[in-house]
């Protein structure tokens, strides 16, 4: 019989409250949010190489520093995912994602009326950096603590949101500046992103709280019973004649052992006196728990994440000035970032299917698709013509579809640090990635002034990837080795002799009077 996990939506916060992870409800809702958010976060981020060739033109700046606008961008979003935990663990997901939205919105407003390239620095690398930063983060967190089962099928089937975008903005933005220029298409972009406000109004909290068993009341103890006893028969256990001498009610025990606390009402008859077993206050919540970087297993992850970045953005950015360097018309090169973002979204649902299947060791699964995403970088400086970049334009897509819907969600598996500390190794995680977030474009800018050759900005995408692919090999024999002398501390502490066994409290003060009533007998005698 299928359990029905029943939804309790709280006044005060409009939380809902499961007794465990619902794998769907409410979650479902979060999830087409998270496709939105995706959609004008990163859709918006991999769809901006449109614009490229058009800012060289308006500021005449050389690649590198119309390069830096995205990578100054990327690098407070990942910079600043610390904060980012932070204020979802004190705020909430809901308002800190609003907030964010707001702040895209408005990074990209301002940037369609900008001078120079610095205006751009400051306007879509700060601002809206820090809005993307805010806006993805909690959105993805928020949407693992809603699935278990079904986490990575899920998540990876929303995480295609900015697939779509980049096939249709794409082509949509290439048309519309057209019509009314760069300048009113990317304060289009920055009115669209409003929508991310909206989504953040649907992100309601979910708190788990397990249902609770009705324990068998333990037995009482002889004390207990004897006093019990006492009191509905008024009879002295020291006058049944039963060869045991007993002591055991406090009062009749020398010095006056410790005693039930008294209490301010009077007691009634037959009433036995309970101790108050009030639950103790729930500890308060870390804000920011940066004691996952004391687990090798994320660390080596980390690493990953550090170097694998260098792969994830450049390609998108310069595919189309390396098709029109290659003779491609500005048509067919949209085309070719459409068919790369196509590819990524059966990629994403193929790697969400492949991992939702147990058994099986997710971060193997997702170590193979690294390394077949390192290939197809290294293939794209052999392309020629239309149909070999298009040939390689899809199958980069659909293995980065494999890597980049997972690689954040992996962090709850077990395997890495689990779901628990998910939401500060997701921060901790993300802050790591922004190095590599800021160097990765302008050193693939560098190579091609210096080149004057975009093949090699694909060259320093698959040498960082190869790299990510070494470290994400070492994370599961950290973490093996990590729990086996875990376990090897355990069998020593548990091979130590235990501590004597405890006394009751009156042992002694009972030998005592016992020594004491002796006494006064042979007296008397």
């Amino acid at each position: 019989s299928k359990m029905t996990v029943k939804a309790v939506k709280m006044p005060c916060t409009s939380a809902n409250v499961y007794t465990k992870v619902p794998d769907g409800g409410w979650g479902w809702t979060v999830a087409f949010a998270f496709f939105v958010v995706e959609a004008l976060t990163y859709g918006i981020i991999k769809s901006f190489g449109v614009f490229f060739n058009d800012l060289m033109e308006s500021f005449d700046e050389t690649n590198s520093r119309i390069s830096w606008i995205i990578s100054i961008c990327v690098f407070v979003q990942t910079f600043t995912a610390p904060l980012s935990t932070v204020l979802s663990n004190r705020f909430g997901h809901r308002l800190v994602v609003m907030a964010g939205g707001l702040l895209i919105s408005t990074g990209m407003v301002i940037a369609a009326f900008a001078r120079s390239v610095v205006d751009m620095y400051v306007t879509i690398g700060i601002i809206s950096g820090l809005g993307y930063c805010l806006s993805f983060l909690p959105t993805v967190t928020i949407l693992s603590q809603y699935f278990d089962k079904r986490r990575s099928l899920v998540t990876a089937v929303a995480s295609t949101g900015e697939c779509f975008a980049v096939f249709s903005f794409a082509p949509a933005i290439t048309a519309l500046k057209e019509q009314i220029g760069w300048r009113y298409s990317l304060l289009s972009v920055g009115v669209l992103q409003l929508g991310i406000t909206v989504c953040g109004s649907l992100l309601r909290p979910i708190i788990i709280k397990e249902q609770e068993v009705k324990a068998q009341p333990p037995e009482e103890s002889t004390e207990t019973k004897y006093m019990l006893e006492n009191e509905q028969t008024c009879t002295s256990i020291e006058s049944i004649d039963s060869g045991v001498d007993i002591t055991t009610s406090p009062s009749n025990v020398p010095g006056k052992t410790k005693a039930e606390p008294k209490s301010e009402e009077p007691k009634q008859h037959g009433q036995i006196p309970v101790e108050n077993n009030s639950t103790p206050p729930e500890p308060k919540t870390k804000l920011l728990d940066f004691s996952v970087m004391r687990d090798y297993s994320f660390i080596c992850y980390a690493f990953f994440g550090l170097f694998a970045t260098l792969g994830f953005f450049a390609p998108s950015l310069y595919i189309i000035p390396l098709s029109l360097s290659l003779g491609i018309g500005k048509d067919h090169s949209a085309y070719i970032l459409s068919a790369m973002a196509i590819a990524e979204v059966f990629g994403r649902i193929f790697a969400g299917w492949v991992l939702n299947k147990k058994p099986i060791r997710k971060i193997y699964i997702e170590l193979i698709c690294v390394i077949l995403l390192s290939v197809a970088l290294f293939a794209f400086p052999f392309a020629s013509e239309f149909w070999g970049l298009m040939t390689c334009s899809i199958y980069f897509g659909f293995m980065l579809g494999t890597v980049a819907g997972t690689h954040i969600p992996l962090l709850a598996e077990d395997d890495v640090v689990g779901i628990e500390k998910m939401s500060s190794a997701a921060g901790v995680y993300v802050f790591i990635q922004s190095l590599a977030g800021l160097a990765g474009p302008p050193i693939a800018g560098v190579l091609v002034d210096t080149t004057k050759n975009y093949s090699s900005a694909f060259y320093s995408c698959a040498a960082g990837m190869v790299l990510g692919a070494v470290f994400l090999a070492l994370v599961r024999p950290c973490k093996t080795g990590l729990c086996h002398q875990q376990q090897q501390q355990q069998q020593v502490e548990e091979s130590l002799p235990g501590p004597p066994p405890e006394l009751p409290d009156d042992f002694i003060d009972m030998d005592i009077g016992k020594a004491e009533n002796s006494g006064k007998g042979s007296d008397s005698v």
